[in-house]
This record gives C-alpha cells, sequence and structure tokens, in this order.
C-alpha cells in the first residue's frame, strides 16, 4: 500500500516563502483579508522587493530579512513575518523594520507629503498576551485623549494563531479561511470533501503545501527547520524553569551559531 501524500505545515519557513513570497494573487488575498483596510481601499496588485533590510548607519550590524515584503500601485508597504516562537525583543524588531521601510521612501529632494503607510503583519505560532482572549492586535499612533485621531503612517499588527478556534465549520469568511489555512488544514480539507467551494486562492495556497511539489532536499531542510523549531522551544522552557541544563545547551548553541 503506498504511502498516502500529505500537506506540509504552511507555518513553515519553507513553505511559507514558497507561498506568498512567490504567488501575488495569494498575496493579495492573504492581505486583503487580515490587514485592516478600509472599504475601497483595497489591495489590487503588488510588487515583491527584496527582504533584507540593511541598516543605514555603517557601524549599526542591524541587518534583517523579513519573510515576505511588497508594495502596492498606492506605494503602500507590507512587511510580512511568521514567528514561530514569541520573544520580547519581537515587537522591536518589527518595528525597527517597518520605521526603516517607512524612512526609505524618500529620496533626499522628495517631499514628506510622498510618504505612504507600511503595513507590517506579524503571525504568531505563540501566545504573548496570555491576560487576553484576543488573537488580533492591531497597533498604530493614535491620540491619547482623543483617540479618533491617529497620524498614518505605520501600522503593526500581530495574530496569535493559537488562540484561533474554529467555531463554524461553514464560515467562507476570507479571514477565517486563511487562519484556517494556517492552522487547520484539516478542516479544509473537511470543506473540500463536505462540497463547500473554496476560494480560487486558498486551493492553490492548499496546492503548493503539498509534499509532492517538494524535492527531497527541500523536504529534509523542512524536517531541519521543525527540528531546530522544537529544540529552541525545548530551551526556552528550560530557561523559564532555571534549569541549568537549558542554559548551558543555549550557550553552547550560541557559540556553533
Amino acid at each position: 500500500m503506498k504511502n498516502k501524500m500529505r500537506y506540509l505545515d504552511p507555518k513553515n519557513d519553507l513553505i511559507f516563502k514558497r507561498v506568498f513570497g512567490e504567488h501575488p494573487n495569494i498575496t493579495i488575498s492573504f492581505l486583503n483579508a487580515l490587514l485592516p483596510l478600509e472599504d475601497g481601499n483595497e489591495i489590487t496588485s503588488i510588487e515583491y522587493m527584496q527582504t533584507e533590510l540593511v541598516a543605514d548607519i555603517p557601524h549599526l550590524i542591524k541587518n534583517s530579512i523579513v519573510d515576505v515584503r511588497c508594495k502596492d500601485l498606492l506605494g503602500r508597504q507590507f512587511i510580512v513575518e511568521m514567528q514561530m516562537i514569541w520573544v520580547d525583543t519581537f515587537k522591536d524588531r518589527v518595528l525597527f523594520n517597518a520605521s526603516k521601510t517607512f524612512v526609505r521612501q524618500l529620496q533626499k529632494t522628495e517631499d514628506y507629503i510622498k510618504l505612504k503607510t507600511v503595513f507590517a503583519l506579524s503571525l504568531i505560532d505563540d501566545i504573548f498576551e496570555k491576560e487576553s482572549e484576543e488573537s488580533y492586535h492591531h497597533y498604530k499612533l493614535t491620540n491619547q485623549n482623543d483617540l479618533t485621531k491617529t497620524i498614518d503612517g505605520m501600522e503593526l499588527i500581530f495574530v496569535e494563531l493559537p488562540k484561533y478556534k474554529l467555531k463554524n465549520l461553514n464560515d467562507k469568511k476570507l479571514n477565517i479561511l486563511w487562519l484556517r489555512y494556517l492552522t487547520e488544514m484539516d478542516k479544509l480539507m473537511d470543506m473540500q470533501k463536505a462540497n463547500i467551494s473554496l476560494p480560487e486562492e486558498i486551493l492553490q495556497a492548499m496546492e503548493l503545501t503539498h509534499e509532492s511539489n517538494y524535492t527531497p532536499e527541500q523536504l529534509a531542510a523542512y524536517e531541519k527547520y521543525i527540528d531546530a523549531i522544537r529544540t529552541e522551544k525545548t530551551l526556552i522552557a528550560e530557561l523559564k524553569l532555571g534549569g541549568r541544563k537549558g542554559v548551558k545547551q543555549l550557550v553552547r548553541k550560541g557559540a556553533k551559531d
């Protein structure tokens, strides 16, 4: 009996970048579903951009590579990152990258009016706000005395994926379907079996996660990434418990990297 082909985890670095970093139509659907865009301001076309953000100050070693970076016809830029493990400094990293992207929009002689909003969407496969049941966190510059007044420029969105729970199998809202794609692929497969129609972009993304689309070398890299995340989670758990073994392993790992 032949082994049944499987769907890979789209949160895995290799798969996530393949799906959202190489297929504009999928990325447009995904961003329109999860970003806080006003009606009439949806994304219609995107252009992928270099994902490496190099520091402007020569002596500042602060290069960072994001998963997906693109801009639309209005000049708005979008940074998308999949983060498997939460660390408190991640918000600082997101703000740092969004700030660099915002500043670099202008040449020296250009006017500030040309600046467009930068959206940073971070999908977290971890819980960082344990006291809240909310899974969707939207940050922007707001007047604290009048919350209706804001300054456009940067908007940061963090989604805690583990808090997402399926309530209605037949719910076909696009944001629900994309969250289901990231967290409950089996439920999408159940919808297909029940002859529930799904958007073309969702179907295409599902096909791109099928292991038959990847070489043995890519599948080996996929498994290596899983092992690395599992090891890091174990070390972090040891550190939180004050385990000396975890500390020693983390120091030893850092020395090798």
